[in-house]
């Protein structure tokens, strides 16, 4: 990655691309692209590696969506943002859940939330081609002993440690709060907790908090019924249910709405949930996982972190700061 970031625009619109285009030149040194629509976008990106690509969710003929979703398979490391009107809000998710998509903007934009939006995406991209280039330089190193677990290499004293913990942590039903910088592989720590427990042979529900409009974070979690909100056409299962036996996994807990934080906190205690719009009390058997780039007693400090929920989700607890500058 160059200090000069490869951005590609996609859009339909042409006013949209400039104006867009205009805010990005004057925020951060880049190199911006432009394509018209999901098939010119992935026609870019056959040509040249970007490490954003922001793009719109509807357009003719090729979908944000559909898209980013081919994207996300042929440059996963590329950060993908998408682009929606106020009412769309409701296919954010599909798009956060088949894309894989980083973050979102509304349209018209607000430049304050372009810039923080854009400002958090350069340094996931930089974490990422970081991890990439520390990941080959381990690959080469032959005379170096190297030891795999479920997605992790290295010998480090700091992996070993983590390593140590994921496997005490794995055959226990308890909660465990993994704390770290962006990219440096708490998901993939879940994961290997899940993979090496009893519940691996039942779902592993990942949610990013920070990537889903708080409007639909609850939704998301729990499920709705029918005829819960504008849009609620049919009943529909959240994370909870999907992740029964299994394990929920939900990362930058931080950035949740603290009401909602309060109803996990009660989920996790009684394992039992509400879905939106219904009365009806259900429950099931989860295995939680949380992680946030915030520092824990910062955030508790701040008010985006509750104090009672932290301690409750770390009986087992993993910090990935060292780990990330010793691998």
């Amino acid at each position: 990655m160059t200090d000069k970031l490869e951005i590609l625009l996609v859009d339909d619109e042409a006013a949209v691309q400039r104006a867009l285009k205009r805010t990005l030149e004057c925020l951060i040194p880049s190199t911006i692209d432009t394509a018209s629509s999901g098939e010119e976008g992935l026609e870019a990106c056959q040509n040249k590696t970007y490490d954003i690509v922001i793009s719109d969710l509807s357009m003719p003929g090729m979908s944000g969506t559909q898209f980013l979703k081919q994207l996300s398979h042929s440059a996963p490391e590329t950060i993908r943002i998408m682009l929606t009107a106020h009412s769309e809000a409701e296919h954010v998710l599909e798009a956060v859940n088949e894309a894989n998509v980083w973050s979102y903007l509304k349209k018209p934009w607000d430049d304050t939330r372009l810039e923080l939006v854009i400002g958090q995406a350069v340094k996931m991209r930089k974490a990422l081609v970081e991890r990439s280039m520390l990941r080959s330089a381990l690959v080469k190193a032959e005379s170096r002993r190297k030891r795999a677990v479920e997605g992790f290499i290295g010998e480090s004293k700091a992996l070993e440690s983590v390593y140590s913990i994921i496997e005490k942590a794995a055959p226990s039903s308890a909660s465990v709060f993994i704390t770290g910088e962006s990219g440096v592989g708490k998901e993939v720590a879940a994961s290997a907790i899940h993979n090496l427990s009893k519940r691996k042979h039942d779902n592993f529900v990942a949610l990013n908090c920070a990537a889903i409009p708080s409007e639909l974070m609850e939704s998301e979690i729990f499920g709705h019924v029918k005829g819960a909100f504008s849009g609620a056409v049919s009943n529909r299962d959240g994370a909870a249910t999907q992740a029964d036996n299994g394990t929920l996994f939900l990362d930058e807990l931080g950035e949740m709405d603290m009401g909602l934080q309060a109803k996990i906190l009660r989920f996790i205690q009684t394992g039992t949930f509400q879905r939106v719009g219904s009365g009806k009390l259900e429950k099931v058997d989860v295995r939680f996982i949380a992680a946030t780039n915030r520092q824990p007693l910062e955030a508790i400090k701040d008010g985006h972190l509750r104090e009672d929920l932290f301690y409750l989700a770390k009986c087992y607890s993993a910090s990935f700061t060292t780990v990330a500058r010793a691998r």
